[in-house]
């Protein structure tokens, strides 16, 4: 694996049910993300089609694959990288929905996440995920989790222990809880040695204000780039792979854990 690789955040705001219009939006920050030479590119949660829109949820879920894994194949194509984002996946076997993070590279699908820790009211839209699996690309181990799931730190350490060395976590977490992302972000680094791309959602939607702050924060808990907590931004990082190990000798959590004590949370 290449000891460097730049990554980009996304930024967005939604047009809610309005999913070809989001992907036209999507597109442009995506083009941006390319011509700085980013190999990784995340997209928020949701990001094709709002997030506030539980009336509509059964229209707006796809399959995975499916027309919106499609155009992220063929963007990943275009710019030799590989792209991460969450939508709503209607399972084409049982029809139940999820909230899934997938991650989609030039030769299509690497990997998915469903959502396993639920927000208040989202258990009412989506089924819970069950597994935590990470990818493997040419210059990283990756995983993801969304959202909510960053203040879950079991399952981050998961991830670590499966590989990762980048933890993405595309969301759409609300500004009242700014100081939550803040730490939780950080938080997440730290423990485990990794690079965290915590990418936000921006705007309002009916009494929900997503907050913003999207970063790149590095396992030292550096924050390499940030966006502010409101507008639409692509920030962009040169990630030193060589890091990870560097902190994990430095702060030896994962060597030091005792197994007897562990607490299995999977």
């Amino acid at each position: 694996m290449d000891n460097q690789v730049t990554v980009s955040v996304v930024q967005m705001n939604c047009i809610r049910g309005e999913k070809q219009r989001n992907l036209a939006r999507a597109e442009k920050f995506i083009d941006e993300a390319a011509r700085r030479g980013s190999r990784l590119v995340v997209l928020p949660e949701l990001f094709s089609t709002g997030y506030r829109v539980e009336w509509d949820d059964e229209k707006l879920a796809e399959t995975i694959p499916g027309p919106v894994t499609d155009w992220m194949r063929i963007l990943a194509k275009k710019h030799s990288l590989y792209l991460a984002g969450a939508i709503i996946e209607k399972d084409d076997e049982t029809g139940q929905l999820y909230d899934t993070a997938v991650l989609v590279g030039p030769e299509g699908i690497e990997g998915k996440h469903r959502k396993m820790h639920l927000w208040s009211g989202e258990e009412k839209r989506f089924g819970n995920g069950t597994e935590l699996q990470t990818v493997t690309l040419p210059f990283a181990t990756v995983g993801m989790l969304i959202c909510y799931e960053i203040g879950f730190p079991e399952q981050s350490r998961v991830l670590t222990e499966k590989g990762a060395d980048i933890i993405l976590f595309p969301s759409a977490f609300g500004k009242a809880r700014a100081h939550v992302w803040d730490v939780a972000s950080r938080a997440r680094a730290l423990e485990n040695g990794v690079f965290v791309l915590a990418c936000n959602r921006t705007g309002t939607e009916d009494d929900t204000v997503l907050g913003g702050l999207s970063r790149i924060v590095s396992p030292s808990t550096q924050v390499l780039a940030s966006a502010c907590a409101d507008g639409e931004a692509v920030i962009t990082a040169d990630l030193d792979l060589t890091a990870v190990a560097r902190q994990r000798k430095e702060v030896p959590y994962l060597k030091d854990l005792n197994e007897k004590l562990r607490i299995k949370g999977f």
